[in-house]
This record gives structure tokens, sequence and C-alpha cells, in this order.
């Protein structure tokens, strides 16, 4: 079945009131967008549809997860899905462009196509920055970013070695210095906490 039909509702016959659709999302629709930062997903769309007699209005929800890279060591990283909006589908004789706000369908159209909509609204759904949760991020990854870091630091250390000491060269020095030293400490907690854990119990 192709997506268009997969999250299509056919409106045709219904009487006017409250109908209930249901859709699963999965790694197909994902696939259709070539530029689309999420790998895999699985997520279940619930659309209250309320039919008037000149407009159909949906109550759209979303829940689930989907599967995009960590920005911490971009490996695959699950992140939930929550979302809940309004949909207003109205008709006219004029072709509208589809604005993300208002679905226009000519007075013939029996059925409304979601794809886009249910795409858009899980993308907008992501947080700004995609992560594991603490101690989930894969440590050799972090561990090769701290080596990268490193040598970011002494190349900033030397272009600022060789200007005056303004506030924005030497800001991003000590606030680099900060992250090296903040991220060691971590990794050295991680290692003290492994050992106890693996030292036999007299």
């Amino acid at each position: 079945m192709e997506e268009a039909q997969r999250y299509s509702i056919v409106f045709k016959g219904l009487k006017n009131g409250h109908h209930e659709f249901r859709f699963a999302v999965d790694k197909s629709l994902f696939e259709e967008y070539e530029s689309s930062e999420i790998k895999d997903g699985a997520c279940e769309v619930v659309v209250d549809l309320d039919r008037g007699d000149t407009q159909l209005m949906l109550m759209v929800s979303i829940s689930g997860y989907v599967v995009v890279a960590c920005d911490r060591c971009l490996e695959d990283c699950r992140i939930p899905i929550d979302f809940a909006g309004e949909l207003p589908v109205k008709f006219s004789d004029e072709v509208h462009e589809y604005d993300g706000e208002v679905i226009w369908l000519l007075p013939g159209e029996d059925r409304v196509d979601l794809k886009q909509y249910i795409y858009e609204s899980i993308v907008l759904s992501l947080p700004y920055q995609r992560v594991h949760p603490d101690g989930e991020c894969n440590p050799e990854m972090l561990e090769r970013f701290r080596i990268i870091s490193e040598g970011e630091f002494e190349a900033l250390e030397r272009k600022a070695a060789s200007h005056e000491h303004d506030g924005g060269e030497w800001a991003k020095l000590a606030a680099l210095r900060e992250r090296m030293e903040a991220d060691e400490e971590k990794t050295a907690t991680k290692r003290d906490a492994a050992g106890d854990s693996k030292a036999p119990k007299e």
C-alpha cells in the first residue's frame, strides 16, 4: 500500500459528528523523505474526526518513539514522541497549498491525506538536543571525541596566544577547558565505580 493511502481518511458517507481513526507509523514513513534524520520508529496515531456541514476538524495525537543519531556519541538513540494537535480541513473551489496549519480540499474530493502532517508533527516533536540518558552513550565513541576535543583545544590555544587576550578567544578557551575537565571527571568516576563493583567481597 502506498504511504499516501495508508495515512488517508475517506470521509465520504460519514455522518456529521465524531469518528475515530488509528494509524501505525513505522520506518516506511520516514524512508519516504530522503532528508529525514529519523532512521526508524514506531508510533500510534489516533485521529478524532469531527465532521461538520462545511469543514472537518481533526484532533490528532501521536505517541511512541523514533530512532535518531545521538548528538553526543552518534549511536542510535530512541526518542519518545508525544504530540497533540488540531488540523482543520476546509473546502474551496480554488487550489490552496498546504501550509502546515490547514488542509484545503476541492469540493469533489472524498479523502484527506495525513502523511505530510503526521511526518511534520513527529519531526517538530523532537527535542532540540537528542541524546541518550546519562550513562547510556557508547563510551568508545565518547573517548574518540574527547581526543578530538584535545586537538581542538591545542589549536585554539595556539591561536589565542598569537592574539591579544581579548574576551572572545579566551572565553572559548576557558569553556573548552572546563568541558574537557568535566568529561575527564565523569570518566574517572565511572571507572572507580566499575572497579568497586568488580572488587572481591571479603
